[in-house]
Formats: structure tokens, C-alpha cells, sequence
């Protein structure tokens, strides 16, 4: 009996060394403790170890002057009323925190320790003893359970989401706080509580939680709020007695003594006002922009520097979304339509500089994308979902609709023609009627910055060529930000950011459940038994392989689905910055590490200064 027992216990352990990694150790009583966890796989670094791409001997000081576009209203980022200040999450901190060089791994923060089972049914953390708020006092475990309890009811819909199967927190004593987990195996879940933000449970008894408010918030981070501007600017300073200053992994991160968020209505003006200096360093989003105005005798002589990071980062969906919700874009028909309406080549060619390639995965630039016709372990998946799936994802591969770029879709026009025709709408007066109605196929398409105009507003004449009025409207971000959070729009600009470790945030993306919750991720509207269900293969993944399956199969249903006119993604960073900053040798796979893991040089900032005033007076 004992012989059979302890080969029982052997080949379990053997089991989870390759699940946990082997930065766990095996306690008396069976269970596995560590200060991380790894989704899948070896955690890559010790407990006394920093992180290779942060430089542990970075010296502090000197102000980092960044840019946000539009205003902000609210210092609570965690409810859904308001606007949150950008910045605002540098002042609290989570149980743990990731690694960006590993595909989705966490090392205990607020927590040193980590226990659990082989099943991953509960975890055990142990809050570190000199963890503390900025007043000084200890953060306990009955601020960790009043943060759960507080952000599932009082937060954003997301949190209710995002921690649905977390059944219950326990104060078990000795800093040590117990979370168990229902609805079936989730290996997730530990990783996903390590995330949970904390909050004061004295601050938020003495002040309301779901109000937005501009009074600096109690948190423990390595920044506090120093300065209130509302609407115009944030300043955060960094907390001189930071309690984790010292510790292994913070050592040489959060350089800056200051950083100030300034706001600007218009992202054109905040453009020029960084290469006038006003502010240190932006990150490029437009490709125009990128290809046209990073010019001039600050470029030239090398003040100010222009410069893309490749990155190892899944770069997700973005594409122009419906909401299926409106009765329009109910028929899948409809929605190939809108597809084919769209000339990515002629907009690359002639909008974007030839810079983006045309995206065909919501797990785009990673392992996790689909490709080609379903593999066997796919099908496994996908069969015996069969009645609800559309017949295309068993019998092709995915593949978005193309020209050659010279502004002739009329090949696609006419597909989309006839999916309109099957789809039951006629042309009357050059216009696409609904017979059953006789109203006109119109909608809205809703921006929140007019940059997309040039990009939307050629879409728009295709769709006029099909008889489909396409209404460009623009409004401000706090509208903008409102409306989406009721879903009270037609179509909009929509990006779907994805990891490498999917889970429980595909929840809020494609869930039934999450399609009725306003502000949820499930912009589109999506309510398929089917995805529910592969959502949850992919949350319950037992190991690499079987995630990637799971998510191959889901990305192929929400294809197939045609949720959104997919657009385009780039591989790199694209990033401009004043010369007067140092970084680590090594950057990191998955970020970009830019305001935990740089610093300021004083002679390069002195350098600059004297360099522009030089420039004035040529």
C-alpha cells in the first residue's frame, strides 16, 4: 500500500513540477508555495531576483512630462462613472504584478507568498509585513477582502466579470488571506486574484467608493497624487518612503520624482506641442503623422529622436465594429457586406504609407492565431458545437477580401451587392431599402477624435456605391467614452488587445453575459451559445498546447462571425522622445517598459536645453 502511494505521489508531484515550474516548492503538507505563479510552465526568475530589462543601480530624479488627449474628471479609475485621470493606477498596487518577458507569468507584490493545490482550486496568499499605505499604515487582510467584495459590487461591470468565479475571501490570520474559486477547473484564477487591485478599506469607509471625486485617493504605489488640474493637467510625485523601494523586482524602476499628464482637446495641437518640447515622449499611433511630421532641425540634430521598438506583443483585433444589437446588422450577410466594402490595399497604399499589414486573427502576431483549415484537436473542439457554428469555419481558411491597391474594388462591390440582394434589401433611387420597412440602410458611424475621418470617409463613399448612407459623426471623448459604456452606437473603431496567455478577460469580450453589462469589452453584442463555450476550453486550458487549440478555435468562430471589418497592426513601437533619457540594455519581449524602467540624465536634459535655445537664435 505504501509502495502504490508513494508512486501515486511521485508521479503527481513529477506532474506539477511541469505545470508550476520549478521555482515551486514543495511543502510539508503537500500543497506547492512560491513567490510567483506561471500560467503555464518554469517561472523564469528567483524570489531575490529583478527583472533583466530594468537596471537595478537607475538613479532617480528630474521630471517626466507626458500628453493625454481630451480631459479627465475622476481619480477613481475602478467605477464606471467619469473619466479617469491617465496615470492614475501609478498610485495603487495589485497582490502581484507580471513579468513582460514572460508570456504570463506574476511575482507576489503586496504578497511574498503563494500557496496552493495541484487543482488550483484555492489560493493562499501572505501579504508582506512592510507593505504600506502612503499614511503609514500596514496594508491588511481585511483591505484585500474589502477590495474584492467592493469592486464586485460597487466597481465597473468588468470586475464582476473578470472575478465571477472567485466564490469567497477568508482571513485565515497571520497576514494571510484565502481565495477559493467555483464553476470548474480555471488555472487561471490564482493568476487573475494576483491582479486584483487593493484599495483602503479605511480610506473608502470615510469616503464613497462609486463617485467621482478629484480628491487625491489614499494608495500604496510608487507615486501619489501631488497636483490637481481638472481637465487640464495631473501631476504625480514619487514617494520618497515608498515601502517596496528596496525590494528585489522595484529596485531601479519608477525613476522619475515627478510625472505631470497634460492634457490637449485636439491631438494635432499635442503633436506640435511636443516637438516644441512642452512635453518628453509619445508613442505614434497614426501612420500619416509617423510618415510626414517627425521632421524638422530638432530631428535633424538629433534633440529630439524618432525611433520603432519591435516588440514580441500579440497585437490583437482592431477593426470597424457593429453593434448587433440594432436590428441592421443582425444578418451575417449584411456584415460580409460591410467587409467587402472596405479597400485596406488603396488605404495602405495611400493613407498609411505602406506601413500596416492587413489583420486576419483576433490573435494576430502570435502562436494563438488561426490559419489554414481547422487542425484535428480544432475539430475536436468545434463538432460538437456544430449546429451553431457557421458551416464556413469547418470548411475554410479565413482569409479577408483584397485588391491590388489601385482604388478599383469594384470586384468586392459587386460580392457585396449580392449579399446585400440575398440579405433581401433592393435599390431604389441609387438607395438601399429595406421592403419590409421602406426605410432607407443608414448608420452612424461614431469617432471620438476626427483623426479617423480620412480613413472612415472613403469607406463611406464605397458603402454610398452599394446605396448604404454611412453618417460620419465626431464627438468629444467624454461623449464618446459615455456612449460606448451604454453601447449607444452603430459602428465604431473598436481594438480587442490581446496576451499570450488568454483567459477570463475573453469573458468580456464575447460572453452572453457580458453583452447585456454596460461597459463591458462585448462592444459588438455577441450572444452564441457556441463561443460561450469555447470561451471556456480556453479558460480551462491544462497546459500550452491545449491553449493554443482552444484559441485557434475560438478565433475561428469570431471570424467567421464577421463582428468587425478588420483592420490593420504594426509589429513595432513607434515612439519620439527628447534626448535626455537613459534605458536598460535590454528592452523588454511584451512592452515597452518606458515609465517603470527609464530614466532622466541631467547632463542630456542640460544638453537639449542648450541645444534648442541655440536653434531659437539661428
Amino acid at each position: 500500500m505504501r509502495s502504490r502511494l508513494y508512486r501515486h505521489l511521485a508521479g503527481v508531484v513529477a506532474a506539477l513540477l511541469v505545470s508550476f515550474g520549478s521555482a515551486f516548492a514543495l511543502a510539508d503538507d503537500g500543497l506547492y508555495v512560491s513567490h510567483g505563479i506561471a500560467m503555464h510552465g518554469d517561472l523564469k526568475y528567483g524570489p531575490d531576483q529583478g527583472f533583466d530589462y530594468v537596471n537595478p543601480d537607475a538613479p532617480k530624479g528630474g521630471t517626466l512630462r507626458l500628453a493625454s488627449v481630451g480631459t479627465y474628471d475622476n481619480l477613481n479609475p475602478f467605477i464606471i462613472k467619469g473619466v479617469a485621470a491617465d496615470g492614475i493606477n501609478l498610485v495603487f498596487e495589485t497582490l502581484m504584478e507580471p513579468s513582460s518577458d514572460e508570456a504570463f507569468s506574476e511575482y507576489g507584490l503586496i504578497a511574498e507568498k503563494i500557496e496552493m493545490p495541484a487543482g488550483r482550486s484555492w489560493v493562499i496568499f501572505t501579504l508582506r509585513a512592510e507593505a504600506r499605505w502612503h499614511d503609514g499604515t500596514p496594508i491588511t487582510v481585511a483591505d484585500v477582502i474589502f477590495s474584492l467584495e467592493t469592486l464586485k459590487t460597487q466597481g465597473s461591470p468588468n470586475y464582476r466579470l473578470y472575478y465571477a468565479n472567485v466564490d469567497r475571501a477568508e482571513d485565515l490570520g497571520e497576514r494571510r488571506v484565502k481565495f477559493s474559486f467555483s464553476g470548474g477547473e480555471n488555472r487561471e484564477l490564482p493568476l487573475i486574484i494576483g491582479q486584483l487591485p487593493i484599495i483602503s478599506k479605511a480610506y473608502y469607509t470615510a469616503h464613497k467608493f462609486d463617485e467621482t471625486t478629484l480628491q487625491p485617493p489614499l494608495g500604496s504605489g510608487p507615486y501619489k497624487v501631488s497636483k490637481v488640474e481638472s481637465g487640464r493637467s495631473i501631476t504625480y510625485e514619487r514617494v520618497k518612503d515608498y515601502w517596496g523601494a528596496n525590494f528585489p523586482r522595484q529596485r531601479g524602476r519608477y525613476n522619475y520624482d515627478l510625472i505631470r499628464y497634460d492634457y490637449f482637446r485636439d491631438p494635432t495641437v499635442a503633436l506640435e506641442a511636443f516637438k516644441a518640447h512642452a512635453y518628453d515622449f509619445r508613442v505614434e499611433n497614426s501612420a500619416k503623422e509617423w510618415a510626414t511630421q517627425y521632421v524638422g532641425p530638432n530631428f535633424d540634430r538629433k534633440l529630439a529622436i524618432k525611433e520603432e521598438l519591435r516588440h514580441e506583443l500579440p497585437t490583437g483585433m482592431q477593426g470597424f465594429a457593429v453593434n448587433i444589437r440594432r436590428p441592421l446588422f443582425a444578418d451575417v450577410r449584411v456584415r460580409q457586406a460591410l467587409i467587402q466594402a472596405f479597400d485596406f490595399e488603396w488605404a495602405n497604399k495611400n493613407l498609411f504609407y505602406g506601413q500596416y499589414t492587413r489583420t486576419e486573427s483576433y490573435f494576430s502576431n502570435s502562436e494563438l492565431a488561426s490559419s489554414g483549415l481547422p487542425s484535428a484537436e480544432e475539430l475536436a473542439l468545434l463538432e460538437p458545437l456544430k449546429a451553431d457554428l457557421p458551416p464556413e469555419a469547418f470548411t475554410q481558411a479565413y482569409k479577408a477580401p483584397a485588391t491590388d491597391g489601385s482604388g478599383n474594388n469594384r470586384a468586392n462591390l459587386k460580392n457585396a451587392a449580392a449579399l446585400l440582394d440575398a440579405a433581401g434589401y433592393v435599390v431604389k433611387d441609387k438607395k438601399r431599402i429595406d421592403p419590409k420597412t421602406g426605410r432607407p440602410m443608414e448608420f452612424e458611424f461614431l469617432m471620438g477624435s476626427p483623426g479617423f475621418e480620412r480613413i472612415v470617409g472613403p469607406y463611406a463613399k464605397s458603402l454610398a456605391r452599394l446605396g448604404i448612407e454611412c453618417k460620419l459623426r465626431v464627438v468629444d471623448s467624454s461623449q464618446y467614452v459615455e456612449r460606448l459604456r451604454k453601447f449607444d452606437f452603430d459602428m465604431v473603431v473598436q481594438s480587442f488587445g490581446q496576451s499570450l496567455s488568454p483567459g477570463n478577460e475573453q469573458r468580456n469580450y464575447w460572453s452572453s453575459k457580458a453583452a447585456d453589462a454596460p461597459d463591458s469589452g462585448n462592444v459588438v453584442g455577441i450572444k452564441s451559445k457556441a463561443i460561450d463555450i469555447l470561451i471556456e476550453h480556453v479558460i480551462a486550458a491544462k497546459d500550452r498546447k491545449s491553449l493554443i487549440t482552444a484559441t485557434r478555435a475560438l478565433d475561428r468562430v469570431l471570424l467567421f462571425g464577421y463582428y468587425v471589418v478588420p483592420n490593420w497592426h504594426i509589429r513595432t513601437f513607434r515612439i519620439a522622445y527628447w534626448d535626455i533619457f537613459e534605458r536598460p540594455k535590454i528592452s523588454p519581449k511584451y512592452g515597452l517598459g518606458f515609465i517603470d524602467a527609464w530614466w532622466i540624465n541631467p547632463a542630456k536634459e542640460k544638453a537639449i536645453a542648450e541645444g534648442a535655445a541655440l536653434l531659437k537664435t539661428e
